[in-house]
């Protein structure tokens, strides 16, 4: 089994959801962690962090975040991530540089991504990316 990527989306739902659906992801998500396999980037833990003005829920959330150190992100995911993104402008997909950069990651770690972002189902027809799939 690989580790896993888990996208700000996730994290997102896990922290603040309360639909059945948004169960199922924590409870994917609760399991990654018990087997040590989610990992986060730096700009993962930004933009999650970036959601919260109350400092104090914001401080609790940084520190229990701690827990997950930052998987390095080296010049070369860089210049995949362009390049990913020169590809799939290519075939008519737009993406954000954060997600071309999770791809590169991913890919140069052989991780899956575990998010509900409809777009990398998109790149992953021209990436090579692998998705997590919920058990």
């Amino acid at each position: 089994m690989s580790d896993v990527i888990v996208d700000t989306c996730i994290w997102s739902l896990a922290l603040r959801g309360k639909t059945p659906r948004d169960r199922e992801v924590t409870e994917e998500l609760t399991s990654l962690i018990k087997e040590n396999r989610a990992k986060i980037i730096g700009l993962i833990r930004q933009e999650i962090l970036s959601g919260y003005s109350d400092f104090a829920r914001y401080e609790k959330l940084r520190n229990k975040l701690r827990a997950f150190p930052n998987e390095q992100v080296i010049d070369v995911d860089y210049e995949s991530a362009a390049e990913y993104s020169n590809i799939c402008r290519s075939k008519g997909i737009q993406g954000s540089h954060t997600d071309f950069l999770i791809c590169a990651v991913s890919t140069r770690l052989k991780m899956e991504i575990y998010t509900n972002d409809k777009d990398f189902g998109h790149y992953s027809k021209h990436l090579p990316i692998s998705l997590h799939q919920e058990n």
